[in-house]
């Protein structure tokens, strides 16, 4: 049997896949777990997924989710559902051990569910231009529950609030109403709203071994948010892919993406590409108040001095510059392409893109700019 740190471990892991699937798992909850998994066999997949399935779950809307993160996190199909009476019988985890002998299996040997979950854990930091096949479809299966949250900005709109500045025209109506007599100040405050998010992607030739999971983030982060997400390809020209990647299935959306751009694998022009895009679409409002990502090697065929250019142009405009690149993530990497050197004076954030769990960073940097 796992030695009871591993279970701890695999549990805590799994309650932070939930999160990210929009699952609250709150502390309680997952305790409630631990409690029932300790009277269990940790290695029957039934067990465990009944087991938070009824504990951390806190409604009907977050069944769903449970199940796509159960078969992303352990690496398999949820188990069928089982009938009324058994569900019944399952709801006792909590507080009652089960008799060993009150399941029948299927013949099949039960998955090794805490060496999974380790080997997803390792899998969130490999470079994703090293994977196997294999490795890539799992890969994709935990891109499917990364949800990026937005930024927010505070809008010019005011709502009513229990504190913030007064609201003198409602708390004189509320006074004429009470006879004249001021009683209560009436407080607003301004309503708060997503910020726009622009995400250039390099298709170009040095960038193809991360263009997928690049365009799968971007794919993430449109279907959180459709009305405040706008996508780019940039290579040797300027494309727009935000309506193919607001399709629901990330394998559709990408292939409609694939489609759509004429350069995917080419040469790369950054600067010009980059004022194509400020000229027809950031200057008349797309990039402005924006936080806009560029996702990039810095390899440019073009002049570096256009590239600085429109970078600066850009900082001018948008509310936050961030610049993705996967070679940050190797040891020892310094930015010494021209291209780099040009562009990253009019960077607000410089991270890494080459794996899931750097992007699950670039996440938290986009909801904080």
């Amino acid at each position: 049997m796992p030695a009871r740190r591993d279970v701890v471990d695999t549990v805590l892991g799994f309650a932070r896949t939930l999160r990210v699937a929009g699952v609250t798992a709150s502390p309680d909850r997952v305790e409630a777990m631990l409690a029932a998994v300790a009277v269990l066999d940790v290695l029957d997949a039934t067990a465990v997924y009944w087991s938070g399935r009824l504990t951390l779950c806190a409604g009907p809307d977050d069944l769903e989710r449970y199940d796509a993160a159960f078969a992303a996190y352990f690496g398999g199909e949820s188990p069928r559902p089982v009938p009324p009476a058994a569900q019944q019988r399952q709801r006792t985890l909590t507080t009652a051990p089960l008799d060993p002998g009150d399941g029948e299996g299927d013949g099949d040997s039960p998955p090794d569910l805490a060496g999974q979950a380790s080997a997803d854990e390792v899998l969130r930091h490999r470079d994703v231009s090293e994977l196997t096949g294999a490795e890539r479809e799992q890969l994709r299966r935990l891109f499917a529950l990364l949800v990026p949250a937005a930024p927010m900005r505070l809008s010019r709109r005011r709502r009513p609030s229990p504190h913030g500045a007064v609201h003198a025209s409602r708390t004189v109506r509320r006074a004429l109403h009470d006879g004249g007599e001021v009683t209560r100040l009436l407080h607003r405050r301004a309503r708060p709203r997503p910020r726009r998010v622009v995400l250039l992607v390099d298709v170009s030739g040095s960038m193809s071994p991360y263009a997928d999971a690049l365009l799968r983030f971007a794919h993430a982060a449109v279907r959180a948010r459709p009305a405040a997400t706008e996508v780019f390809t940039i290579g040797t020209r300027l494309t727009r892919v935000t309506r193919e990647l607001r399709m629901r299935d990330p394998d559709k959306a990408l292939a409609a993406s694939g489609s759509a751009i004429p350069d995917w694998s080419g040469g790369t022009r950054l600067g010009e590409v980059l004022k194509a895009f400020l000229d027809r679409w950031g200057q008349r409002g797309t990039a402005r108040g924006a936080v806009v990502v560029v996702c990039s090697d810095g390899w440019e065929r073009g002049g570096t001095d256009v590239l600085a250019e429109q970078m600066a142009r850009l900082q001018r405009l948008a509310h936050a510059v961030v610049w993705v690149n996967p070679h940050k993530g190797r040891e020892g990497y310094e930015p010494l392409t021209g291209g780099m050197q040009a562009a990253l004076p009019s960077v607000d954030h410089f991270v890494a893109g080459h794996s899931l769990a750097a992007f699950q960073e670039l996440a938290g940097v986009i909801s904080r700019a």
